[in-house]
């Protein structure tokens, strides 16, 4: 026992040892790689005085907030954890445990043990699809997502770029989505990724106008296109409370756009055998699934927090971040629970509800605000 126990202090000393070796390399190819670009000095390992102006000198640099927040890491390190909730609180509505066993409390490691099973996996290409164009769609989802954060602000001063369209900007972005799935279902040559590549081009098509129509009555209340102006305007009213029915047909439409339950036609096992994906497999199908749709998620969360519930204000003193995340947080919980109480929609009952409800109502709840603003309406 005693042997078993000082061999385990010896692993754990050369373990220790090698982390702090790797890490000695790793900091010393950072210095002279990075040093002639960073005003980084050696000086900052006795003087942490420095050592914080330079960390708030790097966080007030383009390149932090592409990289860290409110750019690439933040929104994977979001949506990894979307992953886990919306497994935890599915399983808990529908009376199961859910995971458990990935990590010591509630199963918290369970999205990086899919990340690993899912790169652990072989990457599988069918000799019958075009290869090139079977091959770009995932990057070019998790490209387009990506570009989609860029122009989302979780405060005035956290954004990565400004823009007086913003929201023009964000729905040009989106616009390519339908187009990557067409591209993976035609480029997989068979008919199960086909016939879910139509049905998601139709659907997407058809709830697109809605969205877009939803979407431009807080435009109109604020008189802006600017996604922060949008948000100012909102500093005594919620646009929420203003224009109900444009935001319950924000939030319908942005299921649909989602393609998730109940408007996940486009990847129905029973009947399409997940549809356009139907041919991905390992990490070609985790781009998609684990990594572009739930960036697409929070993009959607954070433009109906944007547009109709007044972003990062909040009461005091907790910071205007706190409230955009919360915010942010909430929302995706609801486009989240649909999915484990409601039943999938046929696709003709699907765009007929498009054309025949939810583009009237938003059409109608349009028409409303650009009335009131024309009759001297003002926040």
């Amino acid at each position: 026992m005693i042997r078993t126990f000082v061999e385990f202090l010896t692993r754990i000393v050369v373990l220790i040892i090698v982390i702090l070796v790797l890490g000695l390399i790793v900091i010393s190819a950072l210095y002279y790689l990075i040093g002639p670009i960073l005003p980084i000095t050696p000086s900052m390992l006795i003087r942490p005085q420095e050592v914080l102006a330079f960390t708030f000198a790097l966080m007030d640099t383009d390149l932090f907030r592409i990289t860290i927040f409110p750019g690439f890491t933040f929104v994977v390190i979001y949506a990894a954890f979307v992953v886990l909730w919306e497994r935890k609180l599915l399983a808990k509505m529908q009376l199961r445990i859910g995971p458990l066993y990935a990590g010591k409390f509630e199963g918290i490691f369970q999205p990086i043990a899919d990340v690993m099973k899912l790169l652990s996996k072989e990457l599988v290409i069918p000799k019958v699809v075009d290869r090139f164009f079977f091959i770009l769609p995932p990057i070019l989802t998790v490209t387009v997502a990506t570009a989609a954060v860029a122009v989302i602000p979780v405060t005035e001063m956290w954004v990565i770029a400004k823009s007086e369209i913003g929201v023009l900007v964000i729905f040009a972005v989106l616009a390519f989505f339908p187009l990557t799935a067409l591209m993976a279902a035609w480029s997989s040559n068979s008919r199960y990724p086909m016939l879910g590549g139509i049905r998601a081009l139709h659907q997407l098509v058809a709830y697109e106008i809605p969205l877009i129509l939803s979407t431009l009555t807080p435009v109109v209340y604020a008189g802006s296109l600017n996604l922060i102006d949008i948000v100012e305007k909102q500093s005594d009213t919620w646009f929420i409370l203003l224009a109900p029915i444009s935001a319950l047909t924000f939030y319908i439409c942005s299921l649909a756009e989602l393609e998730r339950i109940p408007f996940d036609l486009p990847e129905a096992e029973p009947e399409v055998a997940s549809g356009w994906l139907a041919e991905y497999g390992s990490m070609n199908f985790g781009l998609i699934m684990g990594v572009a749709v739930y960036i697409k998620l929070y993009v959607f969360s954070a433009l109906f927090t944007i547009l109709f519930l007044g972003g990062w204000l909040g009461p005091q003193p907790l910071p205007p971040e706190f409230w955009f995340i919360f915010k942010t947080f909430i929302v995706t919980t609801f486009l989240i629970i649909p999915r484990g109480v409601y039943p999938r929609l046929r696709i003709d009952l699907l765009l007929k509800q498009s054309w025949a409800r939810y583009f009237i109502l938003a059409l109608v709840n349009l028409v409303v605000a650009a009335t009131a603003v024309l009759g001297g309406f003002k926040l």
